[in-house]
């Protein structure tokens, strides 16, 4: 890997170091801690945010009745969501001890927090946690789909990607077939920032 890209890289951990830290701050801000997972927070901050909740009746003479009407469209779509995180965490469980690749863990990617936020209503938190699900999920499903491709074909698209998930830095130039002969058995095996 060449040295400016290494420099870009580094300079996002530092991002991604600035952003933890801003996070921590708001944690502050807002009053609450995390306690296993859990979000806990200051009595005299729920009862603040309980002022801001909106009641269900109100909520739902609000919305858009295509809102209402599109509805089952969406929670229907938890079937396959449900049936792709199935698949995606047994072949994983089936198929990454065998390729010595280091598991995703599930609850890295799939957090749902937001229903212990008191100015949200049911409906609200149900839609919040919903979301939560289906972008961790996507994000959970991208990962060992990223550990795959580093395993099997680490080599970089010519026309770049979009969006390149995290271990795309890792892979070989788009034509350097010298490269890649001579670094995919060490490619293959360096996930130790995955463990």
């Amino acid at each position: 890997m060449n040295n400016h890209l290494n420099e870009i890289l580094k300079e996002i951990k530092a991002l991604e170091k600035s952003v933890q830290e801003e996070i921590r701050r708001k944690e502050k801000e807002f009053q609450y801690k995390i306690r296993k997972r859990k979000v806990v927070f200051e009595e005299e901050v729920l009862r603040m945010q309980a002022t801001f909740a909106r009641g269900l009746v109100k909520y739902i003479l609000a919305a858009r009745p295509l809102n209402i009407l599109s509805a089952p469209v969406i929670y229907l779509m938890i079937i396959p969501a449900f049936l792709m995180d199935g698949c995606m965490t047994l072949y994983q469980a089936l198929c990454f001890p065998i390729y010595g690749i280091p598991k995703v863990r599930r609850k890295d990617h799939i957090v749902l927090d937001r229903h212990y936020l008191k100015y949200l209503n049911v409906i609200e938190r149900f839609n919040c946690d919903y979301c939560s699900y289906f972008n961790g999920l996507a994000s959970y499903i991208s990962e060992i789909g990223a550990r795959t491709e580093q395993y099997w074909c680490p080599i970089k698209h010519a026309s770049g990607k979009a969006r390149p998930h995290g271990r795309y830095h890792q892979f070989v130039d788009y034509g350097d077939a010298e490269a890649y002969r001579k670094g995919l058995s060490e490619l293959r095996k360096k996930f130790e920032d995955a463990e």
